[in-house]
């Protein structure tokens, strides 16, 4: 068929794409043809064969050339399910999609013009042209997939089979016996096993729940020839290691959270460099003692551990920089050596020479067996620091885990491949101490001449039994199972096989550890959860290497390998993997408890109580082998944690933490919804009418100093305008804002909402903001300090939000049940507005754009009154002083003049002010009145620096302040007496909020209370760091809004910031208990 080349831009050009799919043979019309698209791998078909193939597709730009993926018999740009719209964006495994939204779905068809039949939008059949609109398609030559047995089995048997296995277990054996009930080495290994195989369930779980980030496997050929004075052979080893992107950390912080991921990421990279010196020491020890055997110790043997230690890590440290690629299955070669030394040991258990039995062998024996069931701590050892020694010999279950990326199929292979080596791997340790305990006695001192001639009488041991006498052992012996450590290569057929095997083991499992050290830091660096580890997240070369991460890992190795004692570096690895696992199962309990539909593990076999079992067991089992080294883990991570905690680093991965906050949030809201309010449970919730938060600094810092970890604070924005522009600004602004109010730690929330005018808009957050108890009960709005330069519809609508005049067709009831108390700031120091201006009001200076882009540019030098501007709008975030707070408490509202002034004080901003309280009376009274006010005062157990009780307050003001207060309404005033009663009448209509003669004579006496209030507060509160006092409250549809505008503008002018507060008359405070 032809091919047509589409009109619009190339497909580069459009936010998200559909498959054109070239059907077989007919027009762009033809019905029932089967429909393909694949990308990845990944193959879907519409309407046909759901495996049918080998159809071209193309992507196309759905906003501009209007084609179609053609689905359900009719045209449509709504995507069909695919697993490219479900993939991150750096997704390796193919290229992400975006599905078109359903605003789009809703717009883009009325945007296509043009006949459109049956075939494309435009009748016309198209393809892309060039190669630019070709579909990405993951080549799959030279991508190798591993299998359950490759990638995991053999990995973590290769992992847990090491340095223990070969120049330990023997001892072991010899230190707790043999026997399940009185001897205790099967019960270390069991203990171990259970730990293991708990873990290894949570992190089947976990790899389970979705892809686990690992890296892909690359491979070292490391060719070393060992010559020997006795022993002349060239070992071929193939060290493997995998390059981990994170491994443990990334199954941890993904699953809880950086909090604990950020603690465990380093806990467990430090653990992996100090493995590093755990195997190099053990292969140093192997080197040493066949040195020993031919005489040609350099120093002595534990400098010579030492020597050879650090070449040994020099060397592994610069192949890993090196970073010599093979691909080759040298992983299947080292289990082949380990396979054969094991292999080699049990044969040679069967051969018991009479040149090994002056060491303490004699093969498998009855006495031997019985004689070693029991235990026989020496050197002040017990069953758990014998435990901590042998414990790193089974951390080696997440091999499989890191390298998941390479897995075929991860969900099956970790599972098994896990649970199956530890299955193994534990037989096969049993087996080997069940083997070695029945064959070689615990002391031995190599002396051919220690044979028995005649029968002791007081020798009972077995030795004595095979005519041996080792009783001079109870000084020194160098030989048996309590004192070499090299058993296994003297009971052996062939001993260099054994040391090939010890080779293998250690160096490959420090080349391992070697790099995935770094690679774990370099994970937990490029989070960013430490800034100040940020050097050691870069990386170098094409596999983005971390070099410094290396260096650091050689220098701790190096000082760990100087210690040169296996059994003093052992314990403190154990130490570090047992936090490592207690916080993997930790993980699947947590993320079991919070019960987050994103928790859904292919892997069915494990249970969240068991996993915490595994927990606890871990925990203790920490504490038991070193209670202080347990303690000063728990120490380091609970600090890194509250560190993690306190910074909240920019980052969310879904974590557990996440879902179980919310859990709790629900439960604990839903369990709230419940109970009914009670007076001594008051807290203010306030809903601030602040528009955008970063506008109105000094309102939010105001209101947050009463309400931070005591009550709720909402933000609320009225968008108003064209209601397609402010949905857009709706869902870009609360994203936007709930971000600025964390980052700045305001514990608030903010909720935009649409409406007509500001009442509107409030009434709709009054009514829907908060959830069950969780709602505002107190409206905080601030002062509209322009209000005289402001159109008055706009003076009306701001007063109607606080008075609640013309609510009667929104539930009168409801709301006024609803909003128990209502809190207005009233800020002449500096107020902010509906807009994002600040206003000065001592300068009487409106600063716009000038004050926008003086504050925005640091650089730029500040006048004096910007200046003083800006220092007004975050004076609240200063600490405050030894100052007062200043309450007027003229009115009982219910207490709520009084309690947030007593809030605020108890912040740490604030706790060096002093409450003074100032209360209406009588000249004659004034000591009465102090006296009962002192008394309400501490029966509230509120604190308070002095009373004063203002006798005058009803004294005439003074002519220059009435003169002033009445040139302030000159311009809002009727003045009906000098017009006709019609005109008069029809202007009072049409501006409702004109003060007319009447209303002024009538409220007179309220108005000259409002000047006489301003002179006392100038007298007596003029310092003060804030102002509380009760609000006035103006009759509704009597008094204009023009007139009680002008009373709290004559009420607070010239004044500290003050806050006019009035309650709904029900009690927030109670002096019983």
């Amino acid at each position: 068929r032809s091919v047509h080349p589409p009109l619009g831009p190339t497909p580069s050009q459009s936010r998200f794409q559909v498959d054109l799919v070239a059907e077989p043979g007919g027009g762009g019309s033809s019905e029932g043809a089967n429909v393909s698209f694949q990308n990845g791998g990944d193959t879907v078909l519409s309407e046909g064969s759901l495996h049918s193939g080998g159809h071209h597709h193309y992507y196309y730009d759905t906003h501009t050339n209007t084609y179609y993926l053609r689905t359900f018999g009719h045209n449509t740009m709504d995507a069909v399910p695919r697993i490219d719209h479900y993939r991150h964006t750096a997704a390796d495994l193919g290229e992400k999609l975006i599905r078109p939204s359903l605003a789009e779905l809703h717009d883009e068809l009325d945007k296509v013009s043009g006949p459109r039949g049956d075939g494309y939008a435009n009748g016309e059949e198209g393809t892309p042209a060039g190669d630019a609109a070709a579909s990405y398609t993951p080549d799959s030559k030279g991508i190798v997939k591993f299998g359950w047995i490759k990638g995991v089995l053999v990995r973590c048997m290769l992992n847990i089979w090491g340095v223990m296995l070969f120049i330990r277990l023997s001892w072991i054996v010899g230190q707790a016996g043999i026997g399940m009930y009185t001897g205790l080495s099967v019960v270390v290994i069991a203990m171990a096993t259970v730990v293991t195989t708990i873990t290894g369930l949570s992190t089947s779980a976990i790899a389970t729940n979705g892809f686990v980030r690992g890296g892909k496997a690359t491979f070292i050929w490391l060719f070393k020839s060992l010559s020997f004075l006795k022993y002349c052979f060239i070992c071929t080893l193939f060290v493997f290691f995998s390059l981990l992107s994170g491994g443990a950390y990334y199954l941890i912080s993904r699953s809880l959270g950086p909090e604990f991921g950020g603690a465990i990421g380093l806990i467990f990279a430090f653990a992996n460099a100090v493995a590093v010196a755990m195997y190099v020491v053990g292969f140093a020890e192997t080197v040493v003692e066949l040195l020993k055997e031919n005489g040609t110790l350099m120093i002595d043997e534990m400098n010579d551990i030492r020597i050879i230690g650090a070449i040994t890590v020099v060397i592994l440290l610069g192949i890993s920089v090196a970073g010599m690629e093979w691909e080759a299955k040298a992983q299947i070669v080292l289990l082949v050596i380990l396979i054969l030394a094991i292999g080699d040991f049990v044969i040679g258990t069967f051969i018991p020479l009479d040149s090994k039995k002056a060491k303490g062998f004699f093969g498998y024996k009855a006495e031997i067996f019985m004689e070693n069931f029991g235990p026989d701590f020496r050197n002040e050892e017990t069953f758990f620091s014998v435990f901590a020694i042998f414990f790193p010999a089974a951390t080696g279950i997440l091999a499989g885990a890191n390298i998941s990326g390479d897995l075929a199929d991860p969900q099956s292979a970790i599972p098994k491949g896990t649970l199956l080596a530890i299955l193994i791997t534990t037989l096969v340790y049993m087996g080997i101490a069940v083997s070695v305990g029945s064959c070689v006695v615990r002391d031995a001192t190599g002396n051919v001449n220690n044979t028995i001639i005649t029968e002791l009488t007081n020798c009972t041991t077995a030795a004595c039994k095979l005519n041996y006498d080792f009783s001079s052992c109870q000084k020194e012996c160098h030989y048996g199972l309590m004192n070499n450590f090299q058993v296994m290569s003297m009971v052996s057929g062939f001993a260099p096989l054994i040391s090939a095997g010890i080779f293998s083991a250690t160096l490959s499992s420090a080349l391992a550890s070697l790099v995935s050290a770094p690679k774990i830091f370099q994970a937990l660096c490029k989070d960013n959860i430490y800034p100040g580890f940020q050097m050691f997240a870069k990386g170098y070369g094409k596999n983005n290497e971390p070099l410094r991460g290396y260096l650091l890992t050689f220098l701790i190795a190096l000082g760990f390998i100087l210690i040169a004692e296996l059994n003093v570096i052992a314990p403190i690895i154990s130490n570090f993997f047992l936090a490592s696992y207690a916080l993997i199962n930790f993980s699947v309990f947590h993320a079991s408890l919070a019960k987050s539909p994103g928790w859904r593990p292919a892997f069915k076999y494990y249970n969240m109580w068991i996993s915490l079992v595994g927990a606890i067991l871990c925990c203790i089992v920490m504490f038991v082998i070193n209670w202080w080294a347990a303690l000063l883990t728990y120490v380091i991570v609970l600090g890194l944690y509250i560190y993690v905690t306190y910074k909240k680093p920019d980052v969310n991965w879904g974590s557990s933490t996440q879902a179980l906050t919310y859990l709790n949030a629900l439960q604990h809201s839903i369990r709230l919804s419940g109970v009914e309010d009670h007076v001594k449970n008051f807290r203010p919730q306030c809903l601030i009418m602040t528009g955008a938060p970063n506008a109105r600094p000094a309102l939010l810092h105001l209101v947050h100093a009463f309400t931070k970890n005591v009550g709720l604070m909402i933000c609320g924005h009225v968008h108003m305008g064209p209601r397609r522009q402010a949905m857009k600004e709706l869902s870009t602004d609360l994203a936007k804002y709930q971000r600025w109010l964390i980052k700045n730690k305001m514990k608030a929330f903010y909720a935009p909402v649409h409406a007509e005018d500001l009442r509107d808009g409030g009434q709709y957050l009054m009514q829907a903001a908060g959830l069950g108890r969780m709602r505002p009960n107190t409206l905080v709005v601030g002062f509209k300090k322009n209000w005289r330069q402001s159109d008055m519809r706009d003076v009306e609508t701001y007063i109607n939000l606080f008075q609640r005049r013309g609510w009667k067709d929104s539930n009168t009831t409801t709301v006024e049940k609803r909003q128990a108390f209502f809190t207005f700031l009233l800020n002449h120091t500096f107020t902010l507005l509906i807009s994002v201006f600040l206003l000065y009001s001592i300068l009487h200076i409106y600063l716009k754009d000038r004050k926008i882009s003086a504050i925005q540019s640091p650089s730029s030098p500040l006048n004096l009154a910007d200046q003083r501007l800006l220092d007004a709008s975050s004076q609240f975030q200063k600490k405050q002083g030894k100052s007062n707070i200043d309450v007027w408490w003229l009115f009982d509202d219910g207490g709520l003049t009084l309690l947030i002034p007593y809030l605020i004080t108890t912040k740490k901003k604030w706790k060096e002010c002093k409450i003074r309280v100032f209360i209406g009376g009588k000249i004659n009274r004034i000591d009465h009145d102090r006296r009962a006010m002192a008394t309400l005062l501490s029966k509230f157990r509120i604190d308070f620096s002095d009373i004063m009780v203002l006798g005058d307050i009803n004294t005439k003001p003074k002519k220059e302040n009435i003169a002033a207060f009445e040139e302030m309404i000159e311009p809002f005033r009727l003045h009906e007496d000098d017009k006709e009663q019609e005109v008069a009448d029809k202007m009072k209509e049409d501006e409702p909020w004109r003060i007319t003669d009447n209303e002024l004579e009538l409220y007179k006496t309220k108005t000259y209370r409002q000047i006489r209030l301003n002179e006392l507060l100038k007298e007596h509160s003029s310092t003060a760091n804030v102002i509380v006092m009760s609000l006035p409250v103006a009759r509704k549809g009597a008094v204009s809004s023009a007139l009680y505008m002008a009373w709290l503008e004559a009420l607070s002018k010239d004044l500290p910031p003050i806050l006019l507060v009035r309650g709904n008359h029900q009690s927030v405070l109670t002096f019983y208990s």
